[in-house]
């Protein structure tokens, strides 16, 4: 309870101090004659006491001020444990409880942050996604469990150069970091391949832009979307197999009917029906035969530039770039029909025609062929799915087409790369490994394609 004001008890002091002048200047001028020596012998003798009774009255403001400096000062440099204790029942006073209510605050929030934190920081260091935050000098500031493990032997990767850790690293890690967009690819991990979905984000950290790349390992994610798959390709084939072959069974009995009665104009049209359906039935059969049952590669020496005008005359696309000089080293038949897929897509990718390119340029020994287009690209789902046989964002596409080229691609010893671009689109690369001496004549043989 406020008794009084501040301002009551100064205007209370100096009303009693003037009053106390009065008198003693009445008195002085009772026993002096003079009124200059009565003013001046007052203010003589008022002068100390005034001194000391303003002392008395501001010491205590002076502290509490002093005291609520300090404890301002501390809560700037992140302590929040001072409170002052408070007996004053006036502005002051209710300024040192607003103060020490404001600290109580700071310390709860301060507790409950710390602890959001820290769960926070278990669930990140406990996430199988490896993840990695760097800093614009590239190296890291923050690295979990999974990453450490993942990318530096589970040893601590706080402060270390993320370039250097990377280079010591599986040779795809760098490729896909050097791509700067979510990526999937596959690394040889204790004799397995591994497969990886990598996303890369930037955002701003007390003003400074860092790099957060998260590293997901999709391998057993993949092989229950290849399980699925699977049972979705024995149910394909299952409808498919009955819509062709419950008409043939319904029409054998009927051609057995009608030649009985010797209608023999029915007759010709049942086994008209018959082989039409037989005939999309082994269409059906032999695409999926194509896919399982691909040949080994007939590898042998291709140039470029004949190579690439005639994968121009089945599918249009702008060449980026000029061809290596050196000729290729794979199996014609079957790379051109995985470039003519890739190109297909990116005709229905949606985006315009004359922006699809492709591009081939050498790595050290190896040769990538990138193809690209200015599409909508793909969602991550879309991008960590869509190389699984029969996996399919058309109405009527099959899923054979990148599961193929897949296949094609590590049969060479090589892989595929699928990756959004950065202005929109979709970049496909197919990287080969290039023969130690493919100058030497190599007999042609027709592969299959």
């Amino acid at each position: 309870m406020r008794i009084f004001s501040l301002e009551g008890k100064l205007a209370a002091v100096l009303t009693f101090w003037s009053l106390l002048t009065a008198v003693v200047l009445v008195l002085w001028l009772q026993w002096l004659d003079s009124a200059a020596w009565a003013i001046a012998a007052s203010v003589l003798v008022l002068a100390l006491p005034a001194l000391i009774l303003a002392r008395h009255l501001a010491s205590p403001v002076t502290a509490l001020i002093r005291a609520v400096s300090g404890s301002v000062s501390a809560f700037g440099d992140g302590d929040f444990s001072f409170s002052i204790r408070n007996t004053r029942r006036d502005e002051v006073g209710d300024l040192v409880a607003a103060h020490n209510e404001l600290g109580r605050v700071l310390r709860e929030q301060r507790q409950n942050l710390f602890q959001r934190e820290l769960l926070l920081d278990t669930v990140v260091q406990n996430t199988p996604t490896a993840m990695i935050l760097i800093e614009p000098g590239g190296h890291v500031v923050y690295a979990n469990l999974a990453a450490r493990g993942l990318l530096n032997s589970g040893r601590t990767m706080n402060g270390a150069d993320f370039n250097v850790i990377v280079a010591e690293a599986a040779p795809q890690f760098s490729e896909a970091l050097n791509l700067g967009t979510d990526v999937l690819f596959n690394v040889e991990i204790d004799h397995e391949e591994e497969t990886f979905h990598l996303s890369q984000r930037q955002f701003k950290l007390q003003g400074r832009t860092h790099r957060m790349v998260m590293l997901r390992r999709m391998t057993r994610e993949l092989s229950r979307q290849e399980v699925a798959t699977w049972k979705k390709v024995i149910r394909v084939v299952s409808h498919e197999l009955n819509n062709s072959l419950a008409p043939i069974r319904s029409l054998s009995h009927s051609g057995r009917e009608l030649a009985r009665r010797g209608d023999l104009d029915r007759l010709e049209r049942v086994f008209d029906t018959i082989e039409e359906r037989a005939r999309h039935l082994g269409s059906f059969v032999q695409g999926y035969a194509h896919f399982a049952k691909l040949p080994v590669p007939q590898r042998s020496t291709v140039e470029w530039l004949p190579f690439l005008a005639a994968l121009g005359q089945h599918s249009p696309f702008r060449l980026a770039g000029s061809p290596p000089t050196t000729a290729g080293w794979f199996d014609r038949g079957q790379i051109e029909q995985l470039l003519i897929n890739l190109l297909k897509n990116a005709v229905e990718s949606g985006g315009a025609v004359e922006d699809i390119e492709l591009a081939v340029t050498l790595h050290g020994r190896d040769v990538r062929i990138e193809v690209r287009d200015r599409g909508p690209g793909m969602s991550e789902t879309v991008l960590a799915n869509a190389v699984l046989p029969f996996y399919s964002t058309k109405r009527s596409g099959s899923g054979l087409g990148l599961a193929l080229a897949r296949e094609i691609a590590e049969a060479h010893g090589g892989r595929l790369q699928l990756a959004n671009r950065p202005a929109g689109g979709l970049q496909v690369t197919l990287i080969l490994a290039q023969a130690e001496d493919i100058s030497r004549p190599q007999p042609q043989e027709d592969a299959a394609s």
